[in-house]
């Protein structure tokens, strides 16, 4: 299992919650965050391994199971 750090930000400069969270791969790990943590569309998420830069996602929306939608930073959603 890898440990992923991860902010989930409000707004600039605005960490709303910060920690790590174990899981087998990135995407399950962005999975399970959105299930623990409250996310609302506008909010970003920064997450990475120790040694590599962060990926940075802006929450576009939710589907109809409630999950968060994910899309890289600075990308508009289709």
């Amino acid at each position: 299992m890898s440990t992923y750090q991860f902010a989930i930000s409000s707004g600039p400069e605005s960490v709303r919650q910060a920690g790590v969270v174990e899981s087998d791969t990135f995407d399950d790990a962005v999975v399970l965050l959105g299930e623990r943590i409250p996310v609302r569309a506008g909010d970003s998420l920064e997450i990475g391994v120790a040694g590599f830069p962060p990926a940075r996602y802006d929450c576009v929306g939710a589907v109809k199971s409630g999950r968060p939608v994910w899309v890289p930073a600075g990308r508009l959603a289709a």
